[in-house]
């Protein structure tokens, strides 16, 4: 899963990467970087953390802590940000295919929760 991604809606960019056995996705592009307000770059504005909210999201890690589960073939036990909500989600992910990456965040149980699939970016 190392390497940049672009998120469902193609308006962000994510880039994988691994520190030791942990892997992590951090925003490298985005579509529109300015805030409602018209200023750039884009804030992120919706954590509960005050001061999050003074950083950009453009080097912001939102994936962190996925480690690779070999009998499950996933990476699991991670988390993903959503900056657009300011919500934290437990996190798993899977390769559908090469270039086409499955994501699901979840609170409490990963049966419920919500699912995205991320494309590689050539």
């Amino acid at each position: 899963i190392i390497g940049t991604w672009f998120n469902e809606p193609k308006d962000s960019k994510i880039e994988i990467f691994k520190k030791g056995d942990v892997y992590y996705g951090k925003v490298v592009w985005l579509k529109n970087d300015s805030n409602e307000d018209g200023t750039s770059p884009k804030l992120d504005l919706q954590n509960d953390d005050a001061a999050e909210q003074k950083k950009p999201i453009i080097g912001k890690v939102i994936v962190q802590d996925l480690v690779w589960d070999e009998d499950d073939q996933e990476w699991d036990d991670g988390e993903i940000y959503d900056p657009k909500s300011g919500n934290l989600y437990s996190a798993y992910a899977k390769l559908e295919k090469p270039d086409l990456l499955f994501l699901k965040g979840y609170i409490g149980f990963s049966l419920l929760g919500r699912s995205t699939y991320w494309t590689r970016v050539k």
